[in-house]
C-alpha cells in the first residue's frame, strides 16, 4: 500500500545543530507511536527537500540513529524503523478532561455474515442495484457537472433530487411538496436532529409515544428538550392523553410514526389523526411525523401520511431511502414549509455544510429512469411473502408465541407470554439469530412479554432457520 508522505517537525531548541534535531524528531515520533516498527523512513532526497537543508544533514541524522539502533537500511529498498520502539508512549486511550453527561451509547458491532438478522430496519441488501447505482454515480461525476458537484453547494440538498422526491411524495404519498418545501438530509436521523436543533429549545416539551425508537428520542434529548411518554395502544398514539397533557403543560412538539408505528407495527386510526391535526393547530404544536417505511404496504387500503393534508402548516414529514435501497447510503429527507427548511438549511450550514451531492444527483437519475420505483415493487413483493413465511414458520415452531401480522412494514410485533423475552433474545443471537426484544424500544426502559422480530432482510429459507433455532433456544 502506498503511504502519505511522512511530514517531519523539527525539534529546534536553538541549541543542538540541524541534523541532531532532525534525529531528535524522528526518535520522538518512534517513542510516541507514530512511526512503527517496520515502517520506512522517507528517502534522504525527499527529506532534505521537505526540510529544505543539505542532503548530507539528513544523511548525517539517518547515520545517527542507525548507530543506535532505532532504524535499519536495507539496499534497494529503503530506510525503515527496526526492531521495537525505544519507549512506548502510545495514544491516549483517555480523555484528559472531564467528559460531560450524558455519556455516549454503545456503538452497534459489525454483523457477522452468517448471522440471521431478524432486525425491523435492516432491508435486504441483495436486492440493491449495484450496477445501476455504480453507473449513475459515476456518470454524476463525469464532465462539468460532476466538478460543481465535488463544490461547496446547496445545504437543501442537489436540486434534481428534490424535484424527484416532489414527484415520488405527491404522486404516492399525496404530499404537494416542490423542491422549496424539501431538504434531503443524512437519514431521517440525520433530519429530526436538524430539525430539533433548529426549532426546539432546552426545557421545551416533546410528546412522544411510549413505545418507540430510543435514537430519536436520544437526538430529541441532545437538544435539551423533556419528554413526555404518551400511551399507544392497537389505534395507535393516544391523542386523549395528549389533550390532557397540553391541558396543563405548554407542549412545544409531538414525534411520532403514525403509519406503521415503531416498534408495535399499529396504524394511528382516521379519528385519532384528524383530532391530532386539530390539537396541533388549535395549540400551534410541531408534528414530528417519521414515516420509515411508507413503501411497504401489503394489506388494506393505503393510509396516506398526516403531512398529505396539513393546511394550518404543523407537521414536519421525515423520509428515508435507507428501507427502500440501503441505510449506509445515509439518504433521507425532510418536508415542510419553505419558512422551516430554509431556517434548517441554514442551521446546517454551521455542523453539516450539505450532504453528498454525488449520490444524490446518482439517486435523483435512478428515479427520474423508474429504477427505484421498478426496485421497490420487487422488494414490495418479496417481503409480503417473507412477512407470510415467517408468521408460518413462528407458528409452527413456537405455538405459544401470539402473532398478528401486520398490514406493512419490516416487522413483526410478537407476544411472547410468560417468557423472559431479553434472555431469550441472548440466548437466541449465541445460537445465530438476531432480533430484539421489547425493553429495547419502552421509554421507561422496563422488560415486556414482547419482541420485534424482521423479516426483510433473510429469504423464506434462512426464517424457517432462523424459526427453527429459536425454538430451540427458547428455554435453554
Amino acid at each position: 500500500m502506498r503511504t502519505w508522505q511522512l511530514t517531519v517537525q523539527l525539534v529546534d531548541d536553538g541549541q543542538l545543530p540541524v541534523f541532531r534535531q532532525i534525529a531528535a524528531s524522528i526518535l520522538a515520533d518512534i517513542e510516541r507511536g507514530r512511526l512503527r516498527p517496520g515502517e520506512r523512513l522517507p528517502s534522504s532526497r525527499a527529506l532534505c527537500s521537505q526540510l529544505s537543508v543539505n542532503r548530507n544533514t539528513v544523511l548525517a541524522a539517518y547515520e545517527e540513529l542507525f548507530a543506535r539502533g532505532v532504524i535499519r537500511c536495507e539496499p534497494a529498498k529503503g530506510t525503515f524503523v527496526s526492531g521495537e520502539p525505544v519507549r512506548e508512549h502510545r495514544f491516549a486511550e483517555r480523555a484528559g478532561f472531564d467528559l460531560p453527561a450524558p455519556t455516549v451509547p454503545d456503538l452497534p458491532a459489525r454483523r457477522a455474515s452468517e448471522l440471521l438478522v431478524l432486525l425491523g430496519g435492516v432491508p435486504e441488501l441483495r436486492f440493491l442495484p449495484h450496477v445501476q447505482l455504480a453507473r449513475a454515480y459515476r456518470s454524476a461525476l463525469e464532465g462539468a457537472v460532476g466538478g460543481r458537484l465535488v463544490d461547496y453547494a446547496d445545504p437543501q440538498g442537489d436540486h434534481r433530487l428534490r424535484v424527484a422526491l416532489g414527484d415520488l411524495l405527491a404522486r404516492a404519498r399525496g404530499i404537494p411538496a416542490g423542491p422549496e418545501a424539501i431538504c434531503v438530509t443524512r437519514g431521517s436521523q440525520g433530519g429530526l436532529y436538524l430539525a430539533a436543533r433548529a426549532l426546539l429549545r432546552p426545557g421545551d416539551i416533546v410528546a412522544v409515544e411510549e413505545y418507540g425508537f430510543e435514537p430519536a428520542w436520544q437526538a430529541l434529548r441532545l437538544n435539551g428538550v423533556e419528554l413526555r411518554p404518551m400511551p399507544v395502544d392497537q389505534d395507535g398514539l393516544d391523542v386523549d392523553a395528549l389533550e390532557q397533557l397540553c391541558s396543563t403543560h405548554l407542549v412545544r412538539a409531538v414525534y411520532l410514526t403514525p403509519h406503521h408505528q415503531y416498534p408495535t407495527t399499529v396504524t394511528l386510526s382516521a379519528e385519532r389523526r384528524r383530532r391530532l391535526m386539530q390539537l396541533a393547530a388549535r395549540h400551534r404544536i410541531i408534528i414530528f411525523e417519521d414515516d420509515y417505511d411508507y413503501d411497504f404496504h401489503y394489506d388494506g387500503r393505503p393510509v396516506l401520511p398526516l403531512a398529505s393534508f396539513d393546511p394550518s402548516g404543523v407537521v414536519i414529514y421525515f423520509g428515508t431511502m435507507s428501507k427502500s435501497l440501503a441505510p449506509g447510503l445515509r439518504l433521507g429527507y425532510m418536508v415542510a414549509p419553505p419558512d422551516v427548511i430554509q431556517r434548517v438549511a441554514a442551521y446546517r450550514m454551521y455542523v453539516d455544510r450539505q450532504g453528498d451531492h454525488v449520490l444524490e444527483r446518482a439517486v435523483a437519475t435512478l428515479l427520474e429512469d423508474g429504477l427505484i420505483q421498478q426496485h421497490t415493487r420487487h422488494a414490495l413483493r418479496a417481503y409480503r411473502r417473507r412477512r407470510d413465511a415467517l408468521c408460518e414458520a413462528l407458528g409452527r415452531h413456537l405455538p405459544q408465541l401470539e402473532i398478528r401480522p401486520p398490514s406493512g412494514g419490516m416487522a413483526l410485533w410478537v407476544r411472547a407470554p410468560g417468557i423472559d423475552v431479553e434472555a431469550w433474545a441472548r440466548r437466541s443471537l449465541a445460537a445465530g439469530v438476531a432480533f430484539q426484544g421489547a425493553r429495547r424500544f419502552t421509554f421507561d426502559g422496563a422488560e415486556r412479554e414482547y419482541a420485534r422480530m424482521g423479516f426483510a432482510a433473510c429469504n423464506e429459507s434462512e426464517l424457517d432457520e432462523a424459526a427453527r433455532r429459536l425454538a430451540t433456544t427458547l428455554h435453554h
